[in-house]
């Protein structure tokens, strides 16, 4: 059972990205997936969470930037960011809960596997 996420790098202010979130050993389909972000030093937080039923949540610091989404036929969630400013640069990570049908805005918690991050840096 494994998470990869990938697709950071370095970009320039206003730059975009798309990280991704595949699965492997498992399946995405029953799953909520949620993406975090922490940088040294502060807490990691929610940024964006998507539902096996499609429903999203977004931080406010994020909407209107970000994007996710899923394929359940590749078993991959993906983060589009758009716009990217400084203040984004932060280790990305995913990580997916099973069978969770509540509220969006606590798709965050509980959550049952994690993936190493991938490192996205905005330079100004």
């Amino acid at each position: 059972v494994q998470l990869q996420a990938s697709g950071g790098g370095l970009v320039q202010n206003g730059g975009s990205l798309r990280l991704s979130c595949a699965a492997s050993g498992f399946t995405l389909n029953y799953y909520a997936v949620g993406w975090f972000r922490q940088v040294p030093g502060k807490e990691r937080e929610g940024v964006s969470c998507i539902k096996n039923d499609f429903s999203t949540d977004y931080v406010d610091s994020v909407k209107g930037r970000f994007t996710i989404t899923r394929d359940n036929a590749k078993n991959t969630v993906y983060l589009q960011i758009n716009s990217l400013k400084p203040e984004d640069t932060a280790v990305y990570y995913c990580a997916a809960r099973r069978y969770y049908s509540g509220p969006e805005p606590l798709c965050y918690y509980g959550m049952d596997y994690w993936g190493k991050g991938t490192q996205v840096t905005v330079s100004s």
